[in-house]
């Protein structure tokens, strides 16, 4: 199995970290913790450069790039921070993928020439109050009116709440109950009766827009049906990339936090040495590296088998569940090595262990991911659901 990057990969990577140091990316993800912005000035910038829906069609914008290329560069951006990896993550990995691989012609020129400029983008809405791991238990529906749809309903914890441009909402069509009612419809910001709730502050990743969705009688028009009632299985396996674009966020910021122990063991002295020539601090290190390393090959794995396509269901959850324990793991080594000031917001290491938690989280909890891994070891599948 091939892992080595080809060398357009490589001057991407060298291009992120020149521009990383020329756009001041460590002092900005400070600015961006404490002011809870997000910098929407690198959008414009990030589509210059054409890191904008590299993994979508070139025939609406887009650059047709593997989803190798799109890890590479979320990872390399979220080692100064996950909001700086943000945009380039959405574009590539989220929702936007979902319509690239299954809406209609109109759909994609409406949206993916927009998100590939910087002037759309898709958030993604599954999450109720009441389904949030059991998503064949919405309650969010869709009536049809005979010439349009009316949408009803919740959602909440929506990245990109507030601020993106569409949203594709997972909902129940009428009555049928279970995965084969569920589809996905278009809703657009500003549409009437739809309306959002107040924004969230969370532990970790400040900045990032989330916050509820109120849909009080939405008129949805039939065009904007991206997933009819019966094809689940498509909507929850573009969310198997996404997924990998979760765990590249992981691998950045224990990336992140790796080279700022690593500078720090150096720099810092105790007992007239650099601490770097303490043992304990030398297998700490080579702990957190062997770890790191261990995730991407999962990671890398999983994005590469899929190609331009999508990752299989088991490995793209493997590489999740072991890199979100992976990064709160070596981000948690990383503040013991800096001592009481890893614990300052003076250095950035209690920030990555911030952001460490939430990924683990989001995109499907380790206990969902385990369950669907069992799955596919035992070859059967195991409901959840108390038998009545």
């Amino acid at each position: 199995m091939d892992f080595s990057f080809t060398k357009e990969q490589t001057m991407l990577l060298d291009s992120l970290r020149d521009m990383g140091k020329r756009e001041k990316f460590k002092e900005l993800a400070a600015e961006i913790d404490k002011t809870r912005v997000m910098p929407h000035d690198l959008t414009k910038k990030y589509a210059e450069m054409g890191l904008l829906g590299m993994t979508l069609s070139s025939e609406y914008g887009g650059a047709d790039e593997e989803s190798m290329t799109a890890i590479l560069a979320i990872e390399e951006l979220a080692k100064f921070s996950p909001m700086i990896a943000a945009t380039v993550f959405e574009s590539n990995v989220g929702a936007v993928r979902v319509i690239d691989m299954f809406g209609t012609d109109e759909q994609k020129r409406a949206i993916i020439p927009g998100v590939c400029s910087g002037e759309h983008s898709v958030s993604v809405c599954m999450t109720e109050p009441e389904a949030g791991s059991d998503l064949t238990s919405l309650s969010t529906f869709v009536e049809d009116k005979g010439d349009h749809y009316l949408l009803n309903g919740r959602k909440c914890f929506i990245t990109g709440a507030g601020e993106a441009s569409h949203y594709l909402v997972y909902t129940r069509f009428g009555e049928i109950k279970g995965y084969k009612g569920i589809g996905g419809i278009l809703v657009e910001k500003g549409a009437p009766g739809f309306t959002f709730g107040k924004q969230e502050e969370f532990m970790g990743l400040r900045g990032m827009p989330s916050c509820d969705l109120f849909f009080d009688n939405v008129k949805i028009p039939y065009e904007n049906l991206v997933i009819k009632p019966g094809d689940f299985g498509n909507l929850m396996l573009t969310f198997d990339i996404e997924r990998c674009g979760n765990s590249a966020m992981c691998l950045g910021v224990a990336g992140g936090a790796l080279e700022e122990a690593k500078k720090y063991a150096m720099d810092r002295t105790a007992f007239n040495r650099p601490i770097c020539e303490f043992q304990d601090v030398q297998f700490t290190i080579a702990d957190m590296a062997m770890k790191l390393d261990a995730a991407k090959l999962l990671v890398y794995r999983a994005v590469s088998d899929a190609g331009k396509g999508l990752p299989s269901i088991y490995e793209a959850s493997m590489g999740k569940c072991f890199a979100n324990e992976m990064v709160k793991e070596v981000t948690d080594k990383a503040m013991q090595i800096f001592g009481g000031y890893g614990y300052s917001t003076e250095f950035p290491i209690e920030r990555m262990l911030r952001d460490a938690r939430a990924w683990s989280v989001a995109g499907g909890t380790l206990q969902m991911l385990r369950i669907t891994m069992a799955s596919m070891i035992f070859g059967r599948r195991f409901d959840q659901r108390k038998p009545e």
